[in-house]
């Protein structure tokens, strides 16, 4: 099963069940079943200083992800770090789903393009 870490440092409130299903059933449909990943909501300017830092674009965004292992082979007994997906519930809204899917598929490698897109209409 794949163990969802989650850190709320956003004030808002998210359907965290849902959430965690939802990557999950992502995760599942990529053939990813064991694994550890981290679900960090945090506030617009929080998510625009790691954008600035790790992106150098000065600017509030939805979603953001940092990949670990994504799915590179792992030894055995040592449980694969997918890495963190940090979302902003302020700027994503009742509309969370999307961005949701789009950052996790980063975890796995994928880039934006007709690929990542192909897959992410999967979860619409």
């Amino acid at each position: 099963m794949v163990e969802i870490e989650v850190a709320n440092r956003s004030g808002a409130q998210l359907d965290l069940d849902a959430a965690g299903d939802l990557i999950r059933a992502v995760l599942r449909d990529e053939g990813i079943e064991e694994g550890e990943l981290g679900l960090q909501l945090v506030g617009p300017g929080e998510i625009r200083g790691l954008k600035r830092d790790h992106l150098g674009v000065d600017e509030e965004t939805d979603a953001l992800a940092f990949p670990i292992d994504g799915r590179e082979p792992v030894p055995t007994g040592i449980p694969r770090q997918l890495g963190d997906v940090v979302l902003c519930p302020q700027v994503v809204g009742d509309a969370w789903r999307a961005p949701l899917v789009h950052a996790v598929l980063h975890l796995l490698g994928y880039d934006h393009g007709l690929e990542m897109e192909a897959r992410e209409r999967v979860h619409a």
